[in-house]
């Protein structure tokens, strides 16, 4: 049994995520016990850490994915997916 949530996300916002973003994704990240990771083309970094953020160079149009592991993953996963609806 898999004890971890994990879903793709299709950034929409046209500069994708650039400075603003990464670090708005980085406060939301940090709100939550559970390890939350972003990886695009195979190169994962969690996403509390907003130059690691940045490094990814997340572009509009570019698919990543998030994965959430820990005791509050299920209000993680939805914070997330609220966030990434919203903002990118």
């Amino acid at each position: 049994l898999c004890d971890r949530r994990q879903r793709q996300m299709c950034i929409r916002d046209r500069m994708g995520i650039h400075a603003r973003p990464a670090g708005m994704l980085a406060k939301e990240g940090k709100k939550y016990e559970s390890k939350i990771t972003i990886t695009k083309e195979g190169r994962t970094v969690e996403a509390s850490k907003l130059m690691a953020l940045m490094s990814l160079a997340v572009k509009c149009g570019q698919t990543v994915e998030v994965q959430i592991e820990g005791s509050d993953e299920e209000a993680a996963y939805e914070g997330m997916k609220s966030f990434f609806e919203a903002n990118l």
